[in-house]
């Protein structure tokens, strides 16, 4: 996620950079500063009970700042990246499939109050 957000921020893409699929407290505040994070009930209960101070880590001043290298990237060259990075291809596979799973439980939820 840091370099993620580190490389749009850098090269002055307009997006916003989402972070999800967090494990503990731990992971969450070393994003602190990403434009969008998803976080579960759980750890939005631990972290409002929780004395940690919150200092913001990522911040376009300091990814402008950051030494990182451009990269030319057709399809191709992507989607060999992406393959090559494992932690990629299994976190986007296993967030792909809680949130199918979550829109499941969610329609479930929904449909319940509706009848």
């Amino acid at each position: 996620m840091r370099q993620i957000y580190t490389y749009y921020k850098k090269s002055g893409y307009e997006t916003e950079v989402m972070g999800a699929s967090f494990r503990n407290i731990g992971q969450i505040l070393e994003l602190a500063g990403c434009n969008l994070l998803t976080i579960s009930p759980e750890l939005m209960k631990q972290l409002s009970e929780s004395h940690e101070p919150v200092e913001r880590k990522l911040t376009p001043e300091k990814a402008k700042s950051a030494d990182v290298k451009w990269l030319e990237l057709d399809e191709k060259k992507f989607r060999y990246l992406v393959n090559e990075d494992a932690m990629a291809t299994e976190k986007t596979a296993e967030g792909i499939r809680k949130f199918a799973g979550d829109i499941v439980k969610l329609e479930k939820l929904v449909a319940s109050k509706l009848s």
